[in-house]
């Protein structure tokens, strides 16, 4: 009788572990809002950190091809004489102008002039406002004035 008793009770207990299985075979609503919501304030906190750093990284690199432009000139100096005109622009870096004998080009890697970080052609002035030449990235919006992250970045501040 003893092996019955336990028999019945182990198929009740089967039984009552079933349905409580089937109250719980999933996530209720509820719950799957509460997680959704956290996720979203954890992507508000970062997003703005992330567009930060991108921000900042392509003004670094402005900055760097600036600095970059700014060695070449000195090399296209050297064997010129005067730095390339406005006209002649940067590409005088990379192709020899007309009327140049003495060029031992090209002055930059790859053999062509980058855009800015953001797609846009740098400025080049010869003579510039503020030395023998001026280099110029006016940021992503490609306007001369800006503020923050929309700043111009230039030779002349370095």
């Amino acid at each position: 009788m003893t092996g019955f008793l336990r028999l019945k009770a182990t198929r009740r207990l089967l039984r009552l572990e079933q349905r409580r299985r089937d109250g719980e075979a999933g996530f209720t609503l509820i719950e799957m809002l509460v997680v959704i919501t956290i996720i979203a304030m954890i992507m508000a906190l970062v997003a703005p950190r992330v567009l930060n750093y991108l921000g900042e990284s392509k003004i670094k690199a402005a900055k760097i091809q600036i600095e970059s432009f700014g060695s070449a000139l000195d090399l296209y100096y050297l064997d010129e004489g005067h730095y390339p005109t406005t006209s002649e622009g940067l590409t005088a870096l990379v192709q020899r102008p007309e009327n140049s004998p003495t060029w031992n080009g090209p002055y930059l890697k790859g053999g062509f002039v980058p855009n800015d970080p953001w797609g846009n052609p740098y400025v080049y002035r010869s003579p510039g406002e503020h030395g023998p030449y001026d280099i110029a990235s006016y940021g992503p919006d490609g306007q001369k004035a800006g503020l923050g992250s929309t700043s111009a970045v230039v030779s002349w501040a370095h």
